[in-house]
């Protein structure tokens, strides 16, 4: 890939970088969910309804993480702004500063996955993966409910999210979810040279 500038899409240097050239290769995003604004009940729904069952991923789940990771690490959309590096075994392990969720499938095993970094009353999810052969079936919004209502619970009152604005199931799962956009990017490159 070439030379590439990510910024807010209404940051002023886009435009002065448009007329030298640069354009608009990918669109991403963020956006919050504040505490006041969950719906337990509805983010309960949204876990329960999923088919198999969800919990919190632990050292044990190591194998199983790094395995779904390597299946979807080409599955990531957008570009350098929303890029997902693959695990290795320190990263695939949850821990109390980087949480992580599953849903499982007695068939299929790990299907779905999201890791949150936690700091403090703050969570900021890293990613969130379906296995391709399980998605719309309700895993990927199941996942990151269950990290929004666990560590709620542990008292994080503010959620950051983001992700490529060419994924509409994270965008209809964050949706799903309470979360508010908040923030647009652009990723600018190089047009013909």
């Amino acid at each position: 890939m070439g030379e590439t500038i990510v910024l807010p899409a209404q940051s002023p240097r886009r435009t002065e970088l448009e007329a030298l050239g640069w354009a608009v290769i990918a669109r991403s995003f963020g956006a919050q969910l504040d505490a006041e604004r969950i719906d337990e009940q509805r983010l309960r729904a949204l876990v329960v309804g999923a088919p198999g069952s969800v919990r919190a991923l632990a050292a044990a789940d190591v194998d199983a993480v790094l395995a779904l990771d390597r299946a979807t690490i080409g599955d990531y959309p957008g570009s350098v702004a929303t890029q997902h590096e693959p695990l290795d075994r320190d990263g695939a392990t949850p821990s109390a500063a980087r949480r992580a969720f599953g849903a499982f499938r007695t068939d299929a095993g790990l299907v779905a996955m999201t890791f949150v970094s936690v700091d403090g009353a703050e969570a900021e999810t890293d990613f969130t993966v379906v296995d391709r052969a399980q998605r719309g079936r309700g895993l990927g919004v199941a996942v990151k409910a269950a990290s929004v209502l666990e560590l709620s619970a542990a008292g994080v009152t503010r959620f950051r999210t983001g992700g490529s604005a060419d994924n509409a199931a994270i965008q209809r799962a964050n949706d799903a979810l309470g979360y508010v956009r908040d923030e647009e990017w652009v990723t600018l490159g190089r047009v013909g040279g």
